[in-house]
């Protein structure tokens, strides 16, 4: 699809179609969302659908996981006018934080971290990442916010896929995620 090109019918989802298939092997992600963010209006209807169930709610703050919920993070935090907080793989942040072991999606064990000062009992935060496939860095996130007292607000991504821990997350908080029901087997399936 042509990064410039807005399709006339601007069905919720309709940016999917931007992202490219893993082409580098079993160590990375199966779909590749990166060329979405380089469309203008795709990148803000995927915010504006993420955003869309929060609206009216509280919130506080935007978290967004290391790396690539950096981006979809960012930018919801903008369109929402609250501060974006950076949760940060082990190793890259040099002020006092707070560590917490997971396991991602490849089955490699590594530890999540966040800054103490940044989150205060009570402060409500919008969760995002790029995608939630088996569901342990985003519930290593969620632990981190409880962990310093802070309430997690919601979960976003682009795909909340149905797994173990895609359930688990969505049967505890609010989430919002792009993919549309008719579409979700697919992206369950990795197909």
């Amino acid at each position: 699809m042509d990064l410039c090109h807005v399709p006339a019918a601007r069905e919720k989802g309709w940016y999917l179609a931007l992202m490219a298939p893993n082409i580098k092997g079993p160590n990375y992600a199966w779909l590749d969302p990166s060329r979405l963010y380089c469309h203008p209006q795709g990148l803000q209807d995927c915010v504006a659908d993420l955003l869309q169930p929060f609206q009216g709610d509280h919130i506080d703050m935007v978290a967004g996981i290391d790396a690539m919920g950096f981006i979809l993070g960012a930018a919801a935090a903008a369109v929402l006018h609250k501060g974006f907080l950076a949760i940060r793989k082990a190793g890259h942040l040099c002020v006092q934080t707070l560590a917490q072991p997971y396991t991602d999606y490849s089955g490699r064990e590594k530890v999540m971290e966040v800054r103490t000062d940044a989150i205060s009992a009570g402060l409500r935060i919008l969760l995002v990442d790029q995608w939630v496939e088996t569901g342990g860095t985003m519930r290593a996130a969620i632990e981190l916010v409880e962990r310093l007292g802070g309430v997690v607000a919601g979960v976003a991504a682009i795909c909340i896929e149905d797994s173990e821990g895609g359930r688990w997350i969505r049967e505890r908080y609010k989430c919002s995620h792009c993919v549309p029901p008719r579409l979700q087997p697919r992206f369950d399936h990795h197909q």
